[in-house]
């Protein structure tokens, strides 16, 4: 069997300034009607393409057979 990864950065400025259960659940829902299976979230500071700093988020790992 073969496996495709996907991970997806979530930043709290994106859900909306805090971690929302209510938005992780859409991105999670969203993404298993397209086949992907989470494998993994991470805390992370994820790093913005603008500016030094980062900011808090998850990385989401999602898995799929191919």
């Amino acid at each position: 069997m073969a496996y495709e990864y996907k991970v997806v950065e979530l930043r709290e400025k994106w859900l909306g300034g805090k971690m929302s259960g209510d938005k992780l659940e859409k991105v999670l829902n969203d993404h298993a009607g397209e086949g992907w299976q989470l494998k993994a979230i991470t805390g992370a500071d994820v790093r913005g393409r603008m500016g030094p700093g980062g900011v808090e988020g998850l990385l989401v790992t999602f898995e799929r057979q191919v």
